[in-house]
């Protein structure tokens, strides 16, 4: 596999948020949102065996597991990585872009997939039928960038009954829109869901990599 980084940090986002935790950020992504924050993952990285990843997880003593990106299920050896590290007795998240199938992804892997909104440049990536992978143990994002985004994230939300049995985390970009405001939204709308603010970035300001 090609792998950008692999690193100890602070989980920022999802309900794991603020859990020591390993990183593992693979190199490679499919789609250009117009926000990214890890661009420099887009191409390059360094080739490694599923065995020495899968070492390295096993040697570590973190009490979480994070496989991301760029696009963890462009390589097809992810799949390989992620049933052999689902072993290691702790949990193992993917942060996935939500534009690959999920279907072959490992039970035991708590899924953790964006949809894209509008603003992003990518809103129509989304491939829906992940939708009948996605259980109660994993995870849906929106990123948000304004209000638009909201209110079509709210009828994503609503067409596909994703709060039932589902969780929804929304998330504002940064700069661009105010926690205050997204907050005033969910509460005026009774939303059933997690607002979250990426946390590593709030730690670590002027981090670009390795965060």
């Amino acid at each position: 596999m090609f792998i950008t980084e692999i690193f100890p940090s602070i989980q920022g986002e999802t309900t794991f948020s603020g859990m020591p935790c390993l990183f593992i950020r693979t190199a490679g992504c499919n789609l250009r949102c117009r926000y990214c924050d890890t661009s420099y993952a887009y191409s390059g990285g360094q080739r490694m065996s599923v065995s020495s990843i899968e070492t390295l997880v096993n040697q570590n003593h973190l009490p979480l597991v994070s496989v991301t990106g760029g696009e963890p299920l462009l390589q097809e050896e992810c799949i390989e990585l992620l049933k052999r590290i689902s072993r290691c007795g702790k949990p193992v998240l993917l942060e996935t872009n939500g534009s690959i199938s999920l279907k072959d992804v490992d039970k035991k892997i708590i899924k953790i997939v964006d949809v894209k909104c509008p603003s992003s440049g990518e809103g129509k990536s989304f491939l829906e039928e992940n939708i009948q992978y996605i259980s109660n143990r994993d995870e849906l994002k929106f990123v948000l960038c304004n209000r638009k985004d909201y209110e079509w994230a709210r009828k994503f939300i609503s067409k596909n009954n994703l709060l039932q049995g589902h969780k929804v985390l929304l998330s504002p970009v940064s700069g661009e829109l105010k926690p205050s405001l997204l907050a005033g939204w969910m509460l005026k709308d009774s939303m059933d869901a997690r607002l979250q603010l990426q946390l590593h970035r709030i730690i670590w300001p002027s981090r670009k990599r390795k965060v």
